[in-house]
């Protein structure tokens, strides 16, 4: 066999990088699926084998370095879908859960050094994508996420800041997965020009409408204690993160010894329109896989809605490692297509 010059060997390198670029850049790309994937975190359908895949790469968030996200997207004729996996050591599901003392009463388990809506000890991994509708967001073609996220503004106690668009009128589409509060869901938010005040906390990220079910805190009237627990013999290590709303029984403490830990959400899943993203997720050997889809067009006012098929849509990425607002990013926008 001959040698390769070095030149040539520089060329076939170089030609390597620029075709694992060319891939990045391409963004994400949806291709037909003769049968939608089931949605139970276990990415093994034949719909998935044909779609392209794509490498993200996020960094900078808290209790992590850096993160290779990958995504994919299939669809039919009248939805979407997504498979996103990415690493993860731990599975984070002890959000604040409640904690027998040694004198009997309860307490919530919190992170010391959270100084407002910053808990990055007892939370929960989660995973957010943010959508422009109708490409109302100024500038998010170029600046992707950063030109909403995390703002702040005069009298913000929140040392993360808060999110919200520029200008009235520019809106964003929020799917926004919370491992422990979400059941069978991604909870469907979006995103408006709304600054932090005492009367808006949560500045411009707003729940779209629901009919019923979603998430509650476990706590009693006096908010002591739970007001739930779950049935039978349950594990007292407040696993699995949550109680399903369809069990819950009245909290009876004459059960419990200190150190016993309970749960601190009660959950169900949401009727209406934030509850219109279907997802199934595992966490298995340090990976998340997470599997979702939704309708090419849901009608609502709310969401972004892929009525072109042959339009350019983007979006912007983040994954929450145990932790509340301090999120890894991508700083770039995300492209997405779909293949005829």
């Amino acid at each position: 066999m001959k040698k390769l010059s070095l030149g040539i060997l520089l060329c076939v390198l170089v030609l390597a990088l620029s075709a694992a670029v060319s891939a990045q850049d391409d963004g994400l790309v949806s291709v037909s699926a003769a049968e939608a994937p089931a949605l139970d975190g276990m990415s093994d359908d034949a719909a998935w084998a044909d779609a392209p895949v794509i490498e993200i790469q996020t960094r900078r968030g808290a209790n992590e370095s850096a993160t290779t996200i990958t995504m994919q997207s299939v669809y039919t004729d009248d939805m979407v879908y997504f498979l996103v996996r990415w690493e993860d050591p731990t599975q984070s599901y002890l959000r604040s859960p409640w904690e027998m003392q040694p004198d009997g009463t309860w307490t919530r388990l919190r992170d010391p050094d959270d100084q407002g809506g910053d808990n990055n000890l007892w939370y929960e991994d989660k995973l957010a994508i943010i959508w422009p509708i109708n490409d109302s967001i100024e500038d998010f073609d170029a600046d992707g996420c950063f030109t909403a996220c995390h703002r702040s503004e005069a009298g913000d106690p929140k040392p993360f800041g808060n999110k919200f668009t520029e200008s009235e009128g520019q809106l964003g589409d929020i799917w926004h997965w919370k491992s422990v509060r979400n059941l069978n869901q991604i909870d469907d938010q979006y995103l408006d020009s709304t600054p932090y005040s005492p009367d808006t906390p949560e500045a411009g990220r707003h729940s779209d409408p629901k009919d019923g079910g979603g998430y509650s805190d476990n706590v009693n009237e006096d908010k002591t204690a739970p007001a739930f627990m779950p049935p039978g013999d349950f594990p007292r290590d407040g696993s699995p993160g949550f109680i399903l709303q369809s069990e819950a029984v009245p909290f009876d403490a004459s059960l419990f010894q200190p150190g016993d830990r309970i749960p601190s959400i009660v959950i169900s899943e949401i009727t209406g329109d934030r509850g219109n993203i279907a997802a199934g997720w595992v966490w298995a050997d340090g990976m998340w896989t997470l599997e979702f889809g939704r309708a090419l067009v849901t009608g609502s006012e709310f969401d972004v809605q892929f009525d072109d098929l042959s339009a350019i849509y983007r979006f912007g990425i983040a994954n929450f490692d145990n932790a509340q607002v301090r999120h890894a990013y991508e700083g770039d926008p995300i492209e997405f297509s779909f293949q005829p």
